[in-house]
């Protein structure tokens, strides 16, 4: 079984800080059932896509405040589906796979997947997961207030928007509060752990590597909208360091 043999009949509602709305993209029935069971115990509304393109269409046409999505779905892969979505919204997204393999995992957060689940999960895992992406961003929103402008660079939080040279770069929301973090306190070194702790949470059970797959998307998304040096170093063996000054 897929799933912790619970009985999940018991879905009375419990005291809980998150009331949002739940995308779950899924075909398997069973893990529908057991996740929208579990969810909506913990004061979540969900909604059920069971193919890639109706959820899609949900996705954009709604305003979910996390997306549960397959890797394998029928009509539009997990992968397809991550990409579309990116070129319009950027709702967090944990993705469930069975495929356990770090380059697969890495291919999903690469292509802005916030977090992933393997299968076989445990549904108390997997609402662990989705109340540690929500609380992330709602804690960042809370308390990032201050707009930094750091050279040709302006990021705001309140409208959690960056602009370099005028022009408006287009961040994931891990992205975002990356920047924010680094830049936050420009010439200090961050090492991997810490910038797990303070973007992802400390409930977050991720690895090292999750770090550097977004910041290298980060970095890539900065040098391409200026000519200047790289504002986000690498400091080898240690993390990362966001820097004003061509090094």
């Amino acid at each position: 079984m897929f799933v912790d043999r619970v009985l999940v009949a018991d879905t009375a509602i419990v005291m809980s800080e998150f009331s949002g709305q739940i995308l779950v993209v899924e075909d398997d029935q069973d893990i529908v059932r057991v996740v929208k069971a579990y969810l909506e115990r913990e004061g979540f509304s969900v909604e059920i896509a069971l193919d890639g393109l109706s959820g899609l269409d949900k996705a954009l046409d709604g305003s979910p405040e996390l997306i549960v999505l397959d890797w394998m779905l029928p009509g539009l892969d997990g992968l397809e589906f991550i990409k579309r979505l990116r070129q319009e919204k950027h709702t967090p997204v944990i993705m469930l796979t069975a495929r356990a393999e770090e380059p697969d995992r890495v291919l999903g957060l690469e292509l802005g997947a916030d977090d992933y689940v393997a299968k076989p999960f445990s549904p108390r895992e997997l609402v662990a997961r989705v109340k540690a992406v929500l609380r992330r961003m709602r804690n960042t929103t809370e308390r990032e207030q201050e707009a930094l402008s750091r050279g040709s660079l302006l990021i705001d939080p309140m409208h959690r928007s960056v602009r370099m040279e005028g022009r408006r770069l287009d961040l994931t929301t891990l992205e975002f509060d990356l920047l924010y973090t680094l830049a936050s306190q420009p010439g200090r070194v961050f090492r991997r752990d810490e910038l797990l702790d303070r973007v992802w949470g400390r409930d977050f059970e991720g690895v090292d590597r999750v770090v550097d797959v977004h910041v290298s998307n980060l970095r890539q998304k900065l040098d391409a909208a200026s000519d200047q040096p790289s504002l986000v170093l690498t400091v080898r063996g240690i993390g990362y360091k966001f820097t004003e000054e061509p090094e």
